[in-house]
């Protein structure tokens, strides 16, 4: 399996939040080259220009859509980390694009994996795969729970488990060594609004600092496994050096927490006196609210020794933290 030291390795998807945490993770382990790739229709380089400064570090901009485009940045790659992706609220915006990027583009980057002889991908998939949590415990072996779920999300997940599919049709024909990654909600520094779940953070944050009363949908009490972005690319590193292919695993924290708790979290970080108010937005593409979701890490510290260690305590105060820095720079900018 590849080894980060020494390796050189291409994060796809490299300007996201997750793959800029990666890339940085690489950079501390001691990895020969480490190139991001990007086509930046999402973000900015703004996550990605401290990590440049390193000479080992470059950015390729690219378009999974254009296997063409994908042959040059992985020659010689030794491991490959397919973070790009369409999450729920832009496949809502625009289904057509994202099916194409969840699927299709997954495939071109397993093709010039296989033809530039990438020894393994890692793939950021998510426990969405499992669709709607049930009450029993949420495992790695757990079924798709499609029905009543919104459009938007039944398209997210599918493409999630045609992207696990195409890896291990890759593994097994042409021998590319493949790990799916399952990622409960993504929390960090280098928040975007993209993301359904964490992006309560970021209004609850925003109204905070605005004066406003920060907003909890319905009684607060639906939750969600929220896991810290640092965990998250360690997870990758590991699993990147692991023997575990062939496979997905959840890298989740295992811990439900309601939303109401978020809010409460982000308003003691923010040192805060303001009361949340209860309401929903008409407007938001609503998952079917969880009292309970549990989802098991078992696997994962069996395969590949990871285990979380920021809790969400820790996370949100250093979320928090980042938002106030982004926010006194802009004001003296």
């Amino acid at each position: 399996m590849p080894v980060i030291s020494g390796g050189k390795f291409v994060v796809v998807g490299g300007a996201s939040l997750l793959g800029s945490h990666i890339g940085e993770q690489l950079l501390a382990g001691g990895a020969r080259e480490v190139v991001l790739l990007d086509n930046l229709s999402l973000g900015t380089t703004e996550n990605i220009d401290f990590l440049l400064s390193d000479q080992r570090c470059t950015f390729v901009r690219g378009d999974i859509l254009r296997l063409n485009e994908l042959y040059d940045p992985l020659s010689d790659a030794d491991g490959v980390f397919a973070v790009a992706g369409f999450l729920v609220a832009p496949i809502a915006a625009n289904p057509w694009m994202g099916i194409d990027v969840n699927v299709r583009g997954m495939q071109n980057i397993l093709e010039a994996c296989r033809y530039q002889g990438v020894k393994k991908v890692v793939f950021s998939s998510s426990v969405g795969v499992y669709g709607a949590a049930g009450e029993e415990p949420n495992t790695d072996d757990s079924p798709l729970r499609w029905q009543g779920l919104p459009p938007a999300v039944i398209l997210y997940t599918t493409s999630k488990i045609m992207g696990e599919g195409l890896g291990r049709l890759y593994q097994q024909r042409y021998g590319v060594e493949f790990l799916a990654l399952r990622y409960s909600a993504i929390y960090g520094e280098r928040l975007h609004k993209r993301a359904m779940d964490a992006t309560r953070m970021v209004e609850a944050y925003e109204g905070i600092r605005a004066g406003k009363a920060p907003v909890i949908e319905g009684d607060g009490s639906g939750v969600q496994d929220y896991i810290y972005v640092g965990d998250v690319a360690r997870a990758n590193l590991m699993g990147m050096e692991s023997q575990a292919s062939n496979d997905g695993v959840n890298i989740s924290a295992g811990v439900d927490t309601s939303q109401k708790r978020i809010v409460e979290l982000v308003l003691q970080s923010c040192k805060s006196d303001l009361k949340p108010e209860y309401r929903d937005g008409p407007t938001k593409i609503k998952a079917p609210v969880s009292k309970k979701q549990g989802f098991s890490r078992e696997k994962a510290k069996d395969l590949i020794g990871w285990e979380p260690q920021v809790s969400i305590e820790e996370g949100i105060g250093r979320v928090v933290a980042w938002f106030d820095q982004q926010r006194n720079s802009s004001k003296t900018a």
